[in-house]
């Protein structure tokens, strides 16, 4: 019997996969379980649409991370931090504080965990940060630390 799978079942099957069940562990476990559905006309057309709004969903996300990562190659972060008498910064600049600064300053809101920084920024200057925006989308940013 064809089902398609509600969720992840470990030995069975992936979420919206379609598999071939026997026809007991269909209607006796899967069935009452809430585990799968079975593959008719009607379910397999819920489950194409769902796919292709999920399609969309990436195409869209995809182009707009192209576009933040258009607009951030011309975007110098300003980021005023407490430093000593040698230059050197109390604390350093992390990823939360460059995120904070974006949405700020220029209304782009990025997840703190999508800014690549090996290591805090701890010295003042211009240092270039990478951000993951999406999957093979990345940009540069250049984020220019100044003494208070």
């Amino acid at each position: 019997m064809k089902v398609i799978l509600k969720q992840d079942i470990k030995g069975v099957g992936k979420k919206d996969q379609i598999i071939n069940a026997a026809d007991g562990y269909a209607r006796n476990y899967l069935f009452p379980k809430n585990l799968a559905v079975p593959a008719d006309q009607g379910n397999m057309n819920n489950l194409k649409a769902k796919q292709e709004s999920v399609q969309y969903r990436k195409g869209e996300d995809l182009k707009e991370a192209k576009q933040i990562a258009e607009k951030m190659k011309s975007i110098t972060l300003k980021i005023a931090v407490k430093a000593g008498e040698n230059g050197k910064l109390f604390g350093g600049v992390t990823s939360k504080e460059i995120a904070e600064a974006l949405k700020k300053d220029y209304n782009i809101e990025i997840d703190k965990k999508k800014i690549l920084l090996s290591e805090t920024i701890k010295v003042a200057g211009v240092t270039n940060v990478d951000i993951k925006l999406n999957e093979g989308v990345m940009a540069k940013l250049k984020v220019m630390v100044m003494p208070k």
